[in-house]
Formats: C-alpha cells, structure tokens, sequence
C-alpha cells in the first residue's frame, strides 16, 4: 500500500506536476506575447502620433488641430493595444468592455464639466472659430491665442501674462476676434468747442488722416459731427487700416488731433464744465 501511494504523482490544486508545469508555460507565454504587444503597441502609437503631425503640418493646418489630432491618433492606438494585450493573457473582453462601459458612465457623470471641455475643444478644432496666433476677446480676457489644447486654450496678454480659458466656456460663449480679417476700422471721437469753426475742425483732423502713409483710402476716411455733447462738439471720425497696423494709427492720430487743437488759432479741446447761473 506504501508502495503505490509512493509511486502516485503529486497532486497539487488537483493538477499534476506535469499538468502545470504545462499550465505555467502556457500563462509564461501568454504573458511574454502580452508585454510584446504593450511594446510594439505603444511605439506604434508614437510612430503614428507624429506621422499625423507630419501629414497635418503639410496640408498647413491649424496647429491647435495637430495637437489634438496627434493626442488622439496616440490615445486610440494605445487603447486598442491594452485591449489586444488583455485578449492575449485570456480576460473576457466582452465583460471588460461592458465593465469599461459602467466605469465611464461613473466617470463623466463625476467629471461632466471636464467632459464639457473635451466637448468645446472638438467644436473649436473643427469649426475653427479661433486659431494660434490670433487676437481674441473672450470670457472679459484678451489675449493672443497661444495654445488650444484638448481641454483647455492658452492666451497670452499684451502685458505677458498667461490666462487659461477652459474650451467649454469659451465654446459656449461670446468670442471676439480681432485680426481674422485683413482690415480694421479705427474709430475716434474729437471734441471742440462752441462757438468754433466746425469747418476748419474737419479739415485738420482730414488733413491729419492724410498725412499717415498707412491710413487705408477704401474704404474711404470719414468724419462728420457726431454729436453736440454737454461740453463740447464732438466729431464722429472713421479711418480704415490693416489689421497689424490698428494701433499705430490709433495712437498717431491721438497725439496729432491733441497737437494740432492747441496749434490753431480758433480751435480747441475744452474742458467738461457746467454753465450756472444765479438770479436775485
């Protein structure tokens, strides 16, 4: 009896030592093809990642569309390599994916202002209401747009600072663009006094406008009264200009009007006052 129970095999889990010394093979293996997958899987999702920046870069796209594009072409190669990796080590994919399912149902409603970013940064990148290096309003910011990543765009001020605007607001609310258009209107209001020459008020401040070489003439420059105010005659003045030279001809023509009302004889910038009078 000693005898035969000495010659029995171990049995170990109810398995011999034969039947899981094939067992771990088997699981050694699937393993080893597993971490092989991960590997290839991930530089693939690099390779593919900048093949797409590189097919996008010379179609000259936007470059906030590059940037998402190449983050999503990376991310979805490597979900569907985890997925082949887990499919290799033998996990039901069917209640991983149903499980996957349950988690990102828990998620987005935690996370549904992060969604709600995703969302926006879709909408931005395909309709392109905005692009990089452009000047926006938007959210009471302005700034150049520096960056528009997946959740989030980036401006910078004209005093350097940084300011990070989540895409689902900025999706949903008012945008102002400032240099989407090749030509801006530069619009003013000059005032003079009472009583002074309306004429001669619009001849210099015509005069000025002309003496800009940048000043566009079509549209053509106007200025006209605008409004006869509490203090002064204010004239209404519009001039047309490209758009990187807004400013330039914003501020000159500011100092000139400013220079040449104290200049002329009959002319001049008065003062906010009230007229009072008093009976006995």
């Amino acid at each position: 009896m000693k005898e035969e129970i000495k010659n029995e095999p171990d049995i170990i889990f109810g398995y011999t030592q034969s039947e899981l010394y094939d067992v771990g093979i088997d699981i050694g293996v699937s393993i080893l093809v597993a971490a092989v997958i991960l590997i290839v899987g991930f530089r693939l999702a690099k390779f593919f990642g900048k093949m797409t920046q590189r097919i996008l870069e010379k179609r000259e796209s936007d470059k906030g569309l590059i940037s998402f594009m190449r983050g999503l072409v990376g991310g979805l190669v490597k979900v569907l390599t985890i997925i082949t990796a887990f499919s290799q080590l033998g996990i039901e994919m069917t209640s991983f994916i149903a499980l996957l399912g349950a988690a990102g149902l828990a998620i987005g409603m935690a996370f549904s202002g992060t969604l709600s970013n995703l969302a926006g940064g879709v909408m931005l990148l395909i309709f392109k209401p905005i692009k990089v290096d452009e000047f926006i309003e938007a959210q009471g910011e302005m700034g150049t747009v520096s960056e528009i990543q997946i959740f989030h765009t980036i401006l910078l001020t004209t005093d350097n600072k940084t300011i990070i605007i989540p895409n689902g607001q900025l999706a949903n609310g008012n945008i102002v663009n400032f240099t989407r258009q090749d030509k801006r209107r530069v619009d003013f209001t000059f005032g003079f006094g009472y009583g002074e020459d309306l004429k001669l008020a619009k001849e210099t401040v015509m005069e000025i406008i002309n003496s800009h070489p940048k000043v566009l003439q079509d549209p053509e420059p106007v200025v006209k009264l605008g409004a006869l105010a509490d203090s002064s005659v204010n004239l209404t003045v519009k001039v047309w200009s490209m758009k990187e030279d807004y400013w330039d001809i914003h501020y000159y023509m500011n100092e000139k009007v400013y220079e040449k009302f104290n200049e002329i004889e009959g002319l001049s910038i008065p003062f906010p006052q009230v007229d009072v009078h008093m009976e006995k």
